[in-house]
């Protein structure tokens, strides 16, 4: 019993001091990044070309949120809740028991 445990102390101790050395993994579609962003890997045009689209976008949003905000909230009056009926609201009358 002893002996399995070491093995096992033996196996972890050797991965513990593996771990330091960087694993390079051969995978189909390119490099792997575990603790980096891929994002240095872009070309600075395209890069460019997405923030002008993405600007674009929020502009075009903006644009149509300001100029029309019936899309939003509706295009027609919102009515006036003081003017409604009891009738209208459901609201039996005083004399009812």
């Amino acid at each position: 019993m002893s002996l399995s445990r070491g093995i096992c102390l033996f196996k972890s101790i050797k991965s513990i001091t593996k771990s330091n050395q960087q694993i390079i993994r051969n995978a189909s579609h390119g490099p792997w990044n575990y603790r980096r962003s891929g994002i240095e890997r872009v070309p600075p045009n395209m890069k460019l070309a997405g923030d002008m689209l993405m600007g674009f976008a929020v502009w075009w949003i903006l644009w149509h949120v300001w100029h029309e905000p019936g899309h939003i909230v509706g295009e027609f009056e919102y009515p006036d809740p003081s003017k409604w009926t009891d009738a209208e609201l459901g609201i039996p009358p005083d004399d009812e028991d």
